[in-house]
């Protein structure tokens, strides 16, 4: 563990307790936390980062070991700002330093970071669940303006506790009385955190209700023009207690250079329950602003005016399979909504021109050779994924290969295929990005493809609907697994659906000829069929959006999906009856 060095610095009638990691070291980062915290909260997150930087972390004025200034004028946004500035001075007195704000650290700070000239003396920032004042003052105003009360009503119920802090001499009895004693259980039920109560909580929520009384009216009704040229990162908590993601949504009309980065977790998650991933993008952020190339990540992180507008604007989707039929279509239908699609395929050619054709239409695409069957090639998959995008968002594991013929008539290579396209290319790709999801703290989505065959036994295709059925009984148990890292994870189960599985399919135990004619017979029923790969492409995104279980997709496959649940007899009779997949 890097160690520390505790000093003060003193502004007026103000002593302020701070602690410095890597002295050596530069450039310097300088950590202010919220309330009703003090600069303890950064523990994790400054240890990590100091491995880099020059880490420092004060108490605010009226916590922890800083001085407990009296009257409600001594915790305005000048004040506090003017404090931060006699920090810089002290512990970078010739070079501009990073800044990094949470909570009420990061609203005291976007007053530094706003002020003319401030590019001069702060190099980046980056913000956590503290927005600034008049920007929100600004966001309230224009909500109203175009009727979006739905909004503001969301927002200000999720922060009742300021109207509360306002009631003269109540408020701050009130958290003498217990509140302070009842914080940690407060913590554990809305933010699952299980923390310790501090031993100077009790005060340091006291007097920081005065950073509530001095600022918050007057900012929220009249509301400043606060605009910046320094460069921002702004971490957003998607799900946050008290900072409502919607409410961040307009900061870039504030910014010149912006960057926007979501974890899937509660107001503290950042700092105490995902240090790792919160230091790593600090560090990312800080080194290209020192002149580093942007990470892949980083730069998918840009806020550009350019994007393409949809509903998964900014998400990054990967479809395995994605050259032709189910894949290609469902690569197609995230593009239009806005996503980055990966589409990935053994054929390299297809993949590649299933993402030039969402690049045709507008959208973001990149293509990359994999064979989901074989590991190696999928971890060099993720690994490349994690590096240049991070972890996905959604990830429809649909590469499938079909195989028709009994059991006597199937060898062991021909298991070895199937069970490894169909079954271990979805367990590969699950399990490696699910990986990646729950360490970036995203609340994505795994799609698995299986098909109506896995409902119902047939003597024609054991391996295709053994493979099948363990597909979706795998992504039932993933399901459940993965439920409370909020990851969605849904089976989906095509029917009679024209691809061109159909002309690839092979039917063991016949010759040439008769392979051919199967072929022919098959691709001809599937044509009259006429349930295009767009359709179950819809199925798809519907899932995603609705986290449905089980989808079976067309009235054949619900209707299998009803024999094989309510009359298996039945089901175990048509099993006699040859079908292809």
């Amino acid at each position: 563990m890097v160690q520390w060095r505790d000093r003060r610095v003193s502004r007026n009638d103000v002593d302020l307790a701070v602690r410095i990691w890597s002295e050596d070291k530069s450039p310097t980062v300088i950590l202010v936390h919220g309330y009703p915290d003090a600069n303890h909260v950064w523990e994790k997150v400054a240890e990590r980062l100091s491995r880099d930087f020059r880490v420092v972390a004060y108490d605010v004025r009226g916590a922890g070991n800083s001085s407990i200034p009296k009257g409600r004028a001594a915790y305005r946004l000048r004040e506090l700002r003017d404090d931060l500035h006699a920090v810089m001075d002290a512990v970078s007195p010739d070079q501009p330093v990073h800044l990094v704000g949470h909570d009420w650290g990061s609203i005291q700070t976007w007053e530094s970071v706003t002020d003319p000239g401030a590019e001069q003396r702060i190099a980046s920032y980056t913000s956590l669940s503290g927005p600034c004042l008049d920007h929100v003052g600004q966001w309230m105003r224009e909500q109203l303006k175009h009727q979006k009360l739905g909004a503001v009503l969301n927002q200000l119920s999720h922060s009742w506790y300021i109207g509360a802090f306002q009631l003269p001499v109540l408020a701050p009895a009130l958290w003498k009385a217990g509140l302070a004693k009842a914080w940690p259980r407060v913590l554990k039920r809305t933010e699952k955190l299980d923390s310790e109560p501090s031993a100077t909580q009790l005060q340091d929520g006291t007097h920081g209700i005065e950073l509530y009384r001095a600022n918050m009216l007057p900012c929220l009704l009249k509301p400043r023009q606060r605009h910046t040229r320094v460069p921002v990162q702004l971490i957003v908590a998607r799900q946050d207690n008290y900072v409502r993601p919607a409410m961040l949504e307009d900061l870039s009309q504030w910014t010149e250079r912006l960057w926007r980065r979501e974890l899937d977790t509660g107001h503290w998650g950042p700092l105490l329950q995902h240090p790792d991933v919160t230091a790593r993008w600090i560090g990312e952020f800080i080194h290209h602003i020192e002149g580093a190339p942007a990470s892949g990540p980083l730069k998918r992180a840009a806020v550009t005016d350019s994007r393409q507008r949809g509903p998964d604007q900014g998400k990054v989707v990967l479809v395995t399979g994605a050259g032709s039929g189910i894949g290609r279509e469902t690569a197609l239908a995230f593009g239009r909504r806005g996503a980055l699609v990966v589409c990935t395929d053994i054929n390299a050619d297809a993949a590649g021109a299933t993402a030039t054709t969402i690049a045709a239409e507008g959208g973001e695409a990149l293509s990359r050779k994999c064979d989901v069957s074989n590991t190696r090639s999928m971890e060099a998959l993720a690994n490349w994924v994690e590096k240049e995008l991070g972890a996905p968002d959604i990830v429809i594991n649909n590469a499938g290969v079909g195989l028709s013929g009994g059991l006597l008539d199937t060898s062991v290579k021909d298991w070895q295929q199937v069970l490894g396209v169909n079954l271990w290319g979805v367990i590969h790709g699950s399990r490696l990005f699910a990986r990646q999801m729950i360490d970036q703290a995203r609340a994505g989505h795994i799609i698995n493809v299986a098909s109506a065959a896995a409902f119902m036994p047939s003597r024609m295709l054991p391996a295709y609907a053994t493979s099948k059925s363990a597909v979706l009984m795998f992504s039932e148990c993933l399901r459940a697994e993965l439920a409370e890292h909020n990851i969605g994870v849904s089976a989906i189960c095509p029917g009679i659906i024209n691809t061109p599985i159909t002309r690839n399919t092979r039917f063991v135990g016949v010759d040439d000829d008769e392979q051919e004619r199967r072929r022919q017979h098959a691709s001809q029923l599937y044509q009259r069929r006429a349930f295009t790969p767009d359709r179950v492409a819809a199925a798809i995104v519907a899932a995603v959006e609705s986290n449905r279980a089980v989808v079976p997709v067309s009235p054949e496959a619900r209707g299998m999906q009803w024999l094989g649940r309510f009359t298996p007899s039945l089901a175990r009779n048509l099993a006699q009856v040859e079908m292809t997949p």
